[in-house]
């Protein structure tokens, strides 16, 4: 029994060789000073995403936030015990009419949501998201204060939620900002099970004190499983990073022994299984579909010089470049478990950015996984500035923290500006007159934005497209061909436009066009008449 108890401690120091900082708060100020400056930070990242928060959801990449709402719009509908049945079979088929690529899940709490509150509202999904993102905050700062101290974590802290790009991103009415949030959940609970990992190695003896450490490790080892599983079930490109992060403290923690681990093995299968079955047994074509599309198709964009150039000038522009470098410099030098825990998330995402190398610099939204890694290197390279201003006298000290309000101050100030610099509540209108000029029942192909979804949704009309000329759409082989102009407007009553500016772009269709009377002419749009 002494044996094995000997061994059994030695395991647990083998677990902790590299002890991270104490979750200390500075000499210089009180827990309850550090605390409330959470709790305004908090608040003053919830105020920030309700801002403007009835504004149709056209704000950041509409296209995205259009499809979750037609989505969110078919579950309501569907649930709507009351609802006239053609409305609901209307809404049904728009619904249909989006490629599903991931589980509907912030989208059915959306329309859960509606039936308690009595209607559709833009504001819901805008404030499940900034709830979400709020929690994963919480998590965000335990995890980074116990490595460093307070007040760097609560920096940390600061950049996730006053950084403009994360202020639009994290409210934005698609799967990201909750499989984002969960990211985040799932590693807190990975670090932490990281630090208890010693006492699930001893046997239960009686009066072994260490066996309420190792039911505290089962805890964090199946709460990491599933909120990390979750993650990449709500979309699976996380999946690098969760790879990444879960990979390198399994090795930092046991080391080669993690093979013999039961909790890595139930951390793997909860975290692998519901994904699994959602996208290889239910759902196998949409996601082949999307794996042949944007990764097969794309691979030879990583050939290009420009493309790498192209990749970084793109997140430099979404969190500024010496931002980014400075927080490599943290994961350096920040304890051992935190930097292997950011080795493996940036390993993650370089890796999910060579499989997904065309959104890479196109699609903003695809790299909002970076706020909260950045943030954590982040408070790792501001902690030993943090420790020197407090050893300096109480007028330095007042100037810095003078110069950390100024600067949340103004990335506060400038991601409330961008919430309010358009307005988009004329667009509902807009497109619901569109809508009442479309005969009921008329076959029709229209040049139109975002796939014909803002018809769908403000105006009740489903609508045929014509191809956009897009960099996406030369990459791919270009733009619709116009001599086909016959063969795709068969069986087609009216020819809608809306996009002039990719109209423009098409000259030979813009004179095939010009041939057609007009049945309808708008300030935005004109409806021609294929049937004369």
């Amino acid at each position: 029994m002494g044996g094995e108890l000997s061994a059994a401690s030695s395991t647990v120091i083998s677990c902790y060789n590299f002890p991270d900082k104490n979750m200390q708060t500075s000499h210089h100020f009180r827990p309850s000073t550090w605390f409330l400056t959470l709790i305004l930070l908090l608040a003053l990242g919830g105020v920030l995403r309700l801002i403007d928060i009835t504004d149709p959801p056209l704000d950041f990449h509409p296209t995205r936030q259009l499809r979750n709402t037609i989505v969110a719009r078919g579950i309501y509908y569907s649930l709507l015990p009351n609802a006239d049945q053609q409305t609901k079979d209307l809404a049904q088929v728009f619904r249909n009419t989006t490629a599903q690529y991931e589980p509907p899940i912030i989208e059915s709490v959306v329309a859960f949501t509606y039936m308690l509150t009595g209607g559709e509202s833009y504001a819901v999904p805008r404030m499940w998201e900034t709830f979400f993102w709020l929690l994963a905050g919480v998590a965000l700062f335990d995890l980074v204060r116990r490595a460093v101290s307070h007040w760097a974590a609560l920096l940390g802290l600061a950049y996730y939620l006053v950084l403009p790009f994360s202020v639009q991103a994290s409210r934005s009415f698609q799967p990201d900002p909750l499989m984002t949030s969960a990211l985040v959940a799932g590693i807190y609970f990975l670090y932490r099970w990281s630090e208890s990992c010693g006492a699930q190695e001893l046997a239960p003896t009686p009066g072994n004190k260490l066996s309420y450490s190792r039911e505290k490790t089962w805890k964090w080892a199946i709460s990491a499983g599933l909120l990390l599983g979750f993650a990449v079930l709500v979309k699976a490109i996380i999946v690098f990073l969760v790879a990444g992060a879960a990979v390198a403290i399994v090795l930092f923690t046991l080391k080669s022994r993690f093979w013999k681990s039961t909790q890595v093995w139930t951390m793997f299968t909860l975290t692998v299984l519901p994904p699994f079955l959602f996208y290889v047994v239910i759902h196998p074509g949409n996601n082949t579909e999307y794996i042949v599309n944007w990764s097969v198709a794309m691979m030879k964009l990583l050939s290009s010089a420009d493309f790498y150039s192209s990749w970084l000038a793109f997140i430099s522009h979404l969190f500024g470049l010496a931002v980014i470098f400075l927080s490599l410099a943290g994961t350096l030098v920040s304890t051992p478990r935190l930097r292997w825990l950011l080795i493996g998330l940036w390993a993650g995402y370089i890796i999910y950015g060579l499989a997904l190398p065309f959104q890479m610099y196109t699609h903003s939204y695809y790299h909002i996984q970076l706020i909260p890694i950045i943030a954590l290197g982040l408070a790792s390279a501001v902690d030993p500035l943090i420790e020197r201003v407090s050893g300096q006298g109480w007028a330095w000290r007042v100037s810095a923290v003078g110069l950390i309000v100024a600067v949340i101050g103004y990335q506060s100030w400038v991601a409330r500006s961008v919430l309010i610099a358009e307005d988009f509540r004329h667009e509902p209108a807009f497109w619901k007159q569109v809508g009442d000029v479309i005969p009921a029942d008329a076959d029709v192909i229209a040049l139109t934005q975002d796939y014909g979804y803002r018809l769908m949704l403000f105006g009740w009309r489903k609508v045929s497209l014509w191809r956009l000329s897009t960099d996406l759409s030369e990459m791919r082989g270009g733009g619709q061909d116009v001599s086909d102009f016959s063969d795709l407007t068969t069986g087609k009553e009216y020819f809608l436009v809306t996009a002039f500016g990719q109209l423009d772009k098409q000259p030979g269709l813009k004179e095939i066009l010009s041939q057609y009377p007009i049945a309808a002419e708008g300030d935005g749009y004109v409806l021609y008449d294929l049937r004369k």
